[in-house]
């Protein structure tokens, strides 16, 4: 399928944000968020009691970790997730610092190669704040500085959040400004192009990039 995404930088121009999609898509979009989710909350409950067995070895403190990420619409929520990282009270770090990696745990190092920590995420499309494919969302306080800076950051906003998505899969972890503007434009092509071939693409290019335990 034919993005206009590669590896490198992204060179497409989309123009006005528009959502593409029709209201029968989104509808079954959803229905499918949530019939999958259940059928993997099973997955979920046996990773939550491997890893409560294996955390006070490799991975010391608690099992969930939760952080304010901006929404649809730019509405904050509660993100939930494995911890792969030591704790600390608040997160210091600018959006244009790069990752903390000495925070990182064995165990949780693990867990975000394999894309296991971001599991619970499960319990957050049932809810219906995200879905299984769309915008990856940022952390809450560094969104609203990306509103400020980055073009077309707030139209990325106009559909739920996703667990996975176009520019996760073609152009990996993102971190600054810089990085942050080549996924906008990423997601504001999901966005336009929305589609069934458009998300069946995205879910086997996230399950290529787990088997192939790419960057986390």
């Amino acid at each position: 399928m034919d993005t206009t995404i590669s590896n490198g930088p992204i060179t497409a121009r989309t123009g006005k944000s528009r959502v593409g999609g029709s209201p029968i898509f989104f509808l079954n979009k959803r229905i499918f968020d949530v019939v999958m989710s259940l059928f993997l909350l099973p997955v979920l409950v046996v990773v939550a009691v491997l890893l409560l067995v294996l955390n006070p070895f490799y991975n010391k403190g608690r099992l969930f970790y939760t952080q304010r990420r901006m929404g649809r619409d730019c509405q904050p929520f509660t993100a939930l997730k494995f911890r792969s990282m030591i704790d600390v009270a608040k997160i210091s770090r600018d959006m244009d610092c790069p990752l903390e990696i000495d925070r990182i745990t064995r165990l949780g190092s693990f867990m975000r190669k394999s894309r296991v920590d971001e599991l619970p995420q499960l319990i957050n499309v049932l809810k219906g704040d995200m879905s299984l494919i769309g915008p990856r969302p940022d952390y809450y306080d560094h969104a609203v500085k990306f509103l400020t800076v980055v073009p077309g950051y707030r139209e990325r906003h106009s559909v739920r959040p996703g667990i996975s998505g176009l520019a996760q899969t073609e152009l990996g972890y993102i971190e600054g400004v810089e990085a942050t503007r080549r996924k906008v434009r990423a997601d504001l092509i999901y966005i336009a192009k929305t589609n069934y071939r458009m998300e069946a693409w995205i879910f086997w290019r996230t399950l290529y990039v787990i088997m192939k335990r790419g960057g986390a």
